[in-house]
């Protein structure tokens, strides 16, 4: 339970198409991008508005950054795929597994290492709880409009 004052960390991935690229030294070379349909991200972000509105917590602070993610093989590749949508019921990305290994065969050659880049920001927002016996009134959509000037 979340005492009054306290504070509530919200951190996940941003509603933003994965870029996958092969990374060699200190390049990336882009071979495409995720198809996600951001189902799981868009309710989470509903959820965190509605306790915000009704008073619950307030927003201190908001978030994003980047965030890569390496990996070594086509099979750790697929094991993140398979990770990633098992849990959001994603369209395959069969492919863009075949574009990466056609995409890894050609640069593969020389002794540089080249691993598998995942980049995609993730959101962070810093929420605090309100007091409890004080939530915050309300505002209904009809509330915030104007009022309108009295007739002449």
């Amino acid at each position: 339970m979340l005492a009054p004052g306290g504070i509530l960390l919200d951190l996940r991935p941003a509603s933003v198409h994965r870029r996958i690229g092969i990374a060699r030294s200190a390049r990336t070379r882009p071979v495409g991008v995720m198809r996600e349909r951001f189902e799981d991200e868009r309710s989470a972000d509903r959820a965190v508005a509605r306790v915000v509105r009704e008073g619950w917590l307030e927003v201190e602070r908001r978030l994003r950054f980047p965030c890569r993610r390496l990996v070594d093989s086509v099979d750790e590749f697929r094991t993140f795929l398979d990770d990633f949508t098992g849990r959001h019921g994603e369209p395959l990305h069969d492919w863009l597994v075949r574009r990466l290994e056609r995409a890894l065969e050609a640069r593969r050659a020389g002794r540089v290492r080249t691993r598998i880049a995942i980049d995609g920001p993730l959101d962070l927002a810093v929420l605090r709880k309100l007091d409890a016996r004080a939530p915050r009134a309300r505002v209904s959509r009809s509330s915030r409009r104007r009022p309108r000037a009295p007739a002449a």
